[in-house]
């Protein structure tokens, strides 16, 4: 006993070996070389996920997993208790913040294509284990809330197709609870506890069995879209907009709204979690993505103008919002045809929600920031089974005791956090010098060279022995296969000589700069907004580019100049969250024209100018995607400073449930104890 005491005197702890051991651990990064490994999706435990999902699918998927609750509750509660008839614009904001988010997410689909985790996997091959592991947890938050409030939703549907006589019995058998809602009473959801085991189940059966069921509730669901589109436009009334009520609360009302309808736009962070499961990642996810976000905001935007013609705002049922607008116009019949779609809209939600949970607890159990048990997969199933259950248990206890508006809330700050991480990983990766990211190009260039293998296997059969890729010319220079139309290698062909191919491999410093075809810069011949700047300014482009500063075709970034991009990220992510912070709170010292406040808005505006412009005078990376963001740093960088502005829109309350959760997973990771097995 005296031992171990005498090991915790302070003065015995090797204090810098504990820094340091600390430090690697929070640094380090996941090679891509140990994923390729398991590129056939291996788990730890040696059964392999089921490749089985098309890109149709991850388009069901992503437009399945939000339209659900955002249409069918979202809408309502956002219309009536934030922005009225600006719902409409909330939406449109929210999915501005989601598409420029996308790009972002796209480009990591790409660039680890076959791993699931979704932002938390992009982030530990890029940025280090302790961002990794933040993104990771609050995933699983993210998650786990959408589950619960997805169950809690359906729930209420049926108890508005009761009469409300399901939420009457639990009050009066059960009784109610203080403070699970801001303080209001709430009945534990019974109801929601057995929604959420059900799908629990559906889930864990196995991804194309569940896939299946997802695709036939999305087609239901647009069926009954179709109708409401239709039926809706019988009863729309143009005076529910007029005199001022089109923004019953301001542009506040308006922006506040669009924080939480963020969360109506969560499908393609689904889609980037089934890399693994998907049949050809590299190219589904980048337009999965793209078309889930443009569906759901044509959906969001349809239904939120039918709702507000037919009533007015502030007569919105929140829980049923599409049911009862049918209602009070007295077409009661079109009550249970949209019931059917809400039955199909809010399971494929939840669906969708619980779907990806148990991925991102695979992934980060089968690294080790979680318990190793967690990333079992079933041979039978070939699912994470065991993950599944854990999840569905939590998501189903959280049902039960959290009232629908808090889950939303919570939801919404879990998935702008996310965003806001992924845009900062791909605006560090983009201009870090190639040792750094050495390892996606290499995992690009295998891709790659397996879909040439069968192209090549078919052209040796329709010509005469053609010269491959790898081999130098061994004889002399003639037309080998004899053919009429073929030009013989003559005295131009001896002279140039053939490129060698072998040397312009992944490791050649000009890989992926250069089109083969054309012979020229990549850059050039594929940047079509370049191409347009340069036919606006003219001969004058070339100057312009010396006297800014930036960058020449041939420049590639260096150890110091991605130091620099990271201490600019940097200081662009603090003066954003003080920027955003003073815009909130100092609002009203802004409005009343304060000198001050206007020079420090100002000021700040200016050095966030400063700091984008230094990023851009830093030379990228030159390699090529098949998908990349464009705009480089500006689209980033703008997302990063919507979705700082949409979270510190959110309410006190649910940014101390967030740090509560941040620091129990902060314990978790820095305690070496903490998942052993």
């Amino acid at each position: 006993m005296s031992g171990f005491l005498a090991s915790l005197d302070p003065r015995r702890v090797q204090w810098g070996a504990a820094w340091y051991a600390m430090h690697s651990r929070i640094l380090r990064t996941k090679p891509v070389e140990s994923m390729l490994e398991g590129t056939g999706t291996t788990s730890a435990h040696g059964t392999k996920l089921a490749q089985v999902l098309t890109t149709v699918d991850l388009i069901s998927l992503g437009v399945g997993s939000c339209v659900g609750t955002g249409m069918y509750v979202v809408s309502g509660l956002v219309a009536k208790e934030m922005a009225g008839p600006g719902v409409i614009v909330s939406f449109i904001i929210a999915a501005v913040a989601s598409i420029l988010s996308g790009v972002c997410y796209a480009e990591f689909g790409v660039r680890v294509p076959k791993t699931t985790g979704s932002a938390y996997t992009y982030s530990y091959v890029t940025v280090g284990e302790f961002v990794a592991f933040f993104i990771g947890w609050n995933l699983i938050l993210e998650y786990l809330i959408g589950t619960a409030a997805g169950a809690s939703a359906l729930s209420s549907m049926f108890d508005s197709l009761a009469n409300h006589s399901i939420s009457r019995w639990m009050v009066d058998t059960v009784g109610t609870l203080n403070g699970l809602g801001k303080g209001e009473e709430s009945y534990p959801d019974l109801l929601a506890l057995v929604i959420a085991v059900i799908v629990t189940i559906i889930v864990a059966l196995g991804v194309k069995n569940s896939v299946g069921f997802n695709n036939v509730l999305n087609v239901l669901n647009l069926a009954v879209w179709v109708f409401i589109m239709i039926a809706g436009l019988f009863f729309i009334n143009g005076k529910y907009w007029a005199e001022g009520q089109f923004l019953p609360h301001g542009w506040s009302g308006v922006l506040q709204g669009a924080a939480t309808c963020f969360y109506a736009f969560i499908g393609f962070d689904i889609i980037a979690t089934t890399g693994e499961e998907a049949k050809n990642p590299n190219t589904s996810i980048p337009y999965a993505i793209t078309a889930s976000l443009v569906i759901c905001l044509t959906a969001y935007v349809s239904v939120s103008m039918i709702l507000t013609l037919m009533v007015p705002y502030y007569a919105i049922d929140t829980e049923s919002p599409l049911m009862e607008m049918f209602v009070a116009h007295g077409f009661y019949a079109a009550k249970f045809v949209v019931a059917i779609g809400s039955v199909a809209g809010l399971t494929v939600s939840l669906l969708g929600s619980l779907f990806p949970m148990p991925r991102v607890i695979y992934a980060m159990a089968g690294d080790g920031l979680l318990f190793r048990f967690l990333a079992h997969v079933s041979s039978y199933t070939e699912t994470p089974v065991v993950a599944c259950i854990v999840s569905g248990f939590l998501a189903a206890l959280l049902s039960l005791l959290v009232s629908l508006r808090d889950l939303i809330e919570m939801m919404s700050i879990g998935t702008l956090l996310a965003y806001t991480l992924v845009s900062v990983c791909v605006l560090l990766l983009r201009y870090q010098p190639e040792s750094d990211i050495d390892g996606f190009v290499k995992f690009l260039s295998e891709e790659h060279t397996k879909k040439k293998e069968g192209i090549l296997a078919d052209c040796e059969k329709e010509t005469c022995s053609p010269v491959s890729e790898g081999e130098e010319f061994s004889s002399p220079a003639t037309n080998t296969c004899g053919a009429k139309n073929l030009p013989s290698l003559g005295d131009n062909e001896m002279l140039i000589g053939k490129s060698d191919k072998s040397a312009y491999n992944v490791n050649h410093p000009n890989y992926g700069t250069v089109d083969m075809t054309t012979g020229i810069e990549a850059d050039e011949s594929e940047n079509i907004y370049l191409i347009k700047l340069k036919k606006l300014i003219g001969p004058r482009y070339y100057t312009m580019r010396i006297r800014l500063g930036l960058p020449g075709k041939m420049d590639r970034p260096t150890a110091a100049t991605g130091h620099t991009v990271t201490i600019c990220v940097l200081l662009l992510f603090i003066l954003m969250f003080i920027f955003c912070s003073f815009i909130i709170f100092g609002s009203e010292y802004i409005s009343g024209q304060s000198w001050w406040a206007i020079l420090l808005v100002v000021l700040m505006m200016l050095l966030i100018s400063v700091l984008v412009f230094v990023i851009l005078q830093q030379p990228e990376n030159p390699k090529k995607l098949p998908y990349m963001a464009p705009c480089l740093p500006f689209v980033p960088a703008f997302a990063m400073l919507v979705n700082i502005y949409l979270m510190l829109k959110l309410s006190t309350i649910t940014w101390i449930r967030f740090a509560v959760w941040c620091f129990v997973g902060k314990q978790c990771l820095l305690e070496p104890w903490a998942f052993p097995f």
